[in-house]
């Protein structure tokens, strides 16, 4: 399964979900970070929702959005909460 999270620079809300994605170690997945400054049309699309998060299962399938946590979240509840929405595509 691959996780992609689309962030810009500077953006407290972003670096605190890598962070706490990068610290789950419960669950197999890569994270693909995607620099919405970087893609006029990722930024057109994201540029007052980030962080925006999106699973897929395999390459050739569509990627998925997946709910934004709440900044709170601990590392457990988030690594739950992709277990919920992920687990019928993952592993």
């Amino acid at each position: 399964m691959r996780l992609i999270l689309y962030s810009k620079p500077g953006c407290h809300l972003c670096e605190g979900l890598q962070e706490k994605l990068e610290a789950i170690q419960g669950l197999a997945f890569e994270l693909e970070i995607r620099d919405i400054t970087t893609q006029a049309d990722w930024f057109q699309a994201y540029q007052y929702e980030i962080p925006v998060l999106f699973a897929q299962a395999e390459a050739a399938a569509a990627p998925q959005p997946i709910p934004r946590p709440s900044p709170r979240a601990s590392i457990a509840q988030l690594e739950r909460m992709l277990q919920k929405y992920c687990m019928g595509s993952a592993q």
